[in-house]
């Protein structure tokens, strides 16, 4: 097999769309969804004798899985400029020196998003006629993802030193309360840095639920950009542009 035959055939099983890349793009997926719980439960496991055995496995996993998608890439100066890579090799830094960049570990709660923004999810959708749930996935998602970086940030910056689970409890429950604006107060944040961590997770943190407040309540539109004022988002049954009045020839999946 040729170099050109072998990027060929891994560029196929990453974004191609038959029933074997499928099956392999499925297979990555329940990797990543095995990593993710292994980060989230990394505050329970880090006593055990062989968390630093799983951590190391799991280094060579997404070394390897960068390896292959630059290799796939058609430009590697564009996929370089991708923000998802360059939390990858946060992730990857966090996990082979977990001493030294352990202040960085609530990045990896970024992997979450990943699996929004893969092919796979589009795909699945697609063939499942449910195509007009990807944004109100992709917003649980992205709350999600923000809840999960918020409590390790929280837990790392604040509750790290603390024994067995208890310090990820608090700083999971803190998020909650102030994400909701709940604000118990009987967990609170010491200091200038805690205060301003509570601002964010705040503010950030309401404008994520009501993105997703708007995702399930308005109605469903397709991303089909206008060839003359370049709107990218319609109704599905659109036929002329709101924005300019051109005629559109959106794409209809029969359903």
């Amino acid at each position: 097999m040729t170099e050109l035959d072998f990027r060929h055939r891994l560029r196929r099983l990453y974004i191609g769309q038959d029933k074997a890349a499928i099956r392999f793009q499925i297979a990555l997926t329940l990797v990543d969804l095995a990593i993710i719980a292994f980060f989230i439960l990394g505050p329970y496991l880090r006593a055990g004798p062989s968390y630093l055995i799983i951590d190391y496995l799991i280094a060579a996993w997404i070394a390897a899985e960068l390896t292959a998608r630059a290799i796939i890439a058609r430009d590697l100066k564009d996929w370089l400029k991708r923000p998802i890579i360059w939390v990858d090799f946060i992730i990857l830094g966090t996990l082979l020196f977990p001493d030294l960049l352990y202040s960085f570990a609530f990045l990896r709660a970024m992997r979450i998003w990943a699996i929004g923004e893969s092919t796979l999810l589009r795909v699945i959708l697609r063939r499942l006629g449910q195509s007009h749930l990807g944004d109100v996935i992709r917003a649980v998602i992205n709350a999600l993802v923000f809840l999960f970086m918020a409590t390790g940030f929280v837990y790392t910056f604040f509750f790290y030193r603390r024994d067995g689970i208890e310090g990820f409890v608090d700083a999971l429950y803190f998020t909650v309360a102030t994400v909701t604006t709940t604000g118990f107060g009987d967990i609170t944040l010491p200091g200038t840095l805690g205060k301003l961590t509570s601002i964010v997770t705040m503010i950030v943190g309401i404008s994520l639920f009501v993105r997703l407040a708007q995702a399930i309540v308005r109605p469903f539109k397709v991303t089909f950009p206008c060839p003359q004022c370049g709107l990218s988002r319609h109704d599905a049954d659109a036929v002329h542009c709101k924005a300019c009045g051109h005629v559109l020839n959106i794409p209809d999946e029969g359903l």
